[in-house]
């Protein structure tokens, strides 16, 4: 007999319909084992916005950790005659600074030529500039070079002291040089330009020298020369960017207090933002039934305890001992709310004694210090998150593994249930072919009886 390569011919049963049937029943095993996983990739996300919300919050905490933070200083300046920066060696003070010259750069025009382009020297020459502290190193001048090619050969030779340029003055060219640097000792003073030039080079006119100037200004009475305008060292810190002479200005350094409130403010602001995370990724909602990624998670309830517990720590030592004593407390939502006025005071009269309770005199003798090194615990490597996130994943792999050898173990028993049926239809069918064949069997030997 033919072989059946369709279930249900033989017999005439729908056996395709009941295979789909019990396949469905069977992949029915793989349900809970794919929402296991979603759960755990889930849970996954959430240990990564926690991680996230925490680092930002240790962040800050390690800022207000460095002592530097409470020393920012601001530098204001009243009066055109200069610019100021200070760095954090400044000293607060207020400083008068009075511009008498700026400090200019030398400069030196040659004799006039009537061509730029042509020939000017013959053999290869020297060409020198005398520098008032010292010679310029010789500038080498090719044979056959025109005023354009002596240009070229100073501003390549001249390791960067000189800028030359050519000018048409109306009446002919001219080799102008400028010093790059400013200052007297800078300045262009002379040059044998002249005595190079090939016999019959017609020149007019002289040599046109500019001395290059120092600046000179005087800061609370006291006179200063400096050879640029960009001053350091005159006051303590502080870079001057002189700017106009005969002008006073009044220059004055003084503590940013705004700087401070900010730092302190962003510390709060991380500590409110991680608190929402965790109320988020730990909410239930029981009007859906819906629980976010982390609800009921015990190392997320660890990691809230925890914190909440260095927050509310005690600074050991003279001063503020806990963040209630600068105006930070914490509200009954679990979050941390600033008393702006006293904040602002502490700032303002008490800088160093906020620095101490934050900063402290050891990397974790503050109340920074103490809350950076405890979320280094969590979020660290080797941390409680990172563990956490580790099992999670060993789950995920596990529970991936037992889904695929479920996934196996339904095809092989869908597989074993195909065959059975093509047995069985194949049995029904020759059962039936049998019957039909016995009817008509029948059938003739009835006819034969009543002949």
């Amino acid at each position: 007999m033919a072989a059946i390569t369709s279930l249900g011919i033989g017999s005439g049963l729908d056996l395709n319909g009941l295979l789909e049937q019990l396949k469905t029943a069977e992949q029915a095993k793989l349900e809970p084992i794919a929402q296991q996983i979603k759960s755990e990739q889930t849970q996954i996300s959430a240990y990564g916005q926690l991680k996230s919300a925490l680092e930002q919050f240790q962040s800050s905490a390690e800022a207000l950790n460095d002592g530097s933070s409470f020393e920012s200083l601001t530098t204001n300046v009243e009066g055109s005659a200069v610019g100021a920066v200070s760095s954090n060696e400044a000293q607060p003070g207020q400083y008068e600074v009075e511009v008498n010259q700026l400090a200019t750069a030398s400069s030196l025009v040659t004799e006039r030529l009537e061509t730029a382009v042509e020939s000017i020297v013959t053999g290869e020459q020297s060409l020198d500039f005398t520098i008032a502290d010292g010679n310029l190193t010789t500038i080498t001048i090719p044979d056959g070079s025109s005023l354009e090619d002596m240009r070229d050969a100073i501003n390549e030779q001249s390791d960067g002291r000189l800028n030359a340029s050519i000018i048409n003055d109306g009446e002919g060219y001219r080799l102008s040089v400028n010093a790059t640097d400013t200052g007297a000792d800078a300045s262009i003073e002379s040059t044998n330009f002249s005595d190079i030039l090939a016999a019959g080079v017609a020149t007019s006119d002289a040599q046109v020298v500019q001395a290059g100037q120092d600046a000179a200004f005087n800061v609370n009475g006291i006179d200063i020369v400096s050879p640029t305008n960009q001053v350091e060292g005159a006051i303590q810190g502080v870079t001057l960017n002189l700017a106009e002479a005969g002008a006073t200005s009044t220059v004055t350094v003084e503590q940013d207090d705004e700087a401070i409130r900010e730092q302190v403010t962003a510390f709060v602001d991380d500590f409110n933002t991680l608190k929402e995370t965790i109320t988020t990724l730990t909410a239930f909602d029981p009007e859906t039934g819906q629980a976010a990624g982390l609800n009921a998670d015990a190392t997320t309830r660890a990691v809230e305890r925890e914190i909440r517990q260095t927050i509310s720590a005690v600074v050991g030592g003279d001063g503020f001992n806990v963040l209630s004593d600068i105006g930070i407390s914490l509200q009954v939502d679990g979050k941390l709310e600033i008393d702006e006025d006293k904040l602002n005071n502490i700032v303002a009269t008490q800088p160093d004694q906020l620095a101490n309770f934050f900063a402290g005199n050891s990397e974790e003798g503050g109340m920074a210090g103490q809350i950076a090194s405890a979320l280094e615990g969590l979020v660290g490597t080797g941390g409680r998150l990172e563990s956490a996130v580790s099992s999670s994943e060993s789950r995920v792999s596990s529970l991936e593994d037992r889904f695929a050898s479920t996934e196996n173990r339904i095809e092989q028993t869908v597989e074993r249930y195909r065959t059975q049926f093509q047995a069985m239809d194949g049995m029904v069918a020759q059962m039936n072919q049998t019957s039909a064949y016995l009817t008509q069997q029948f059938a003739t030997l009835g006819q034969q009886n009543q002949s």
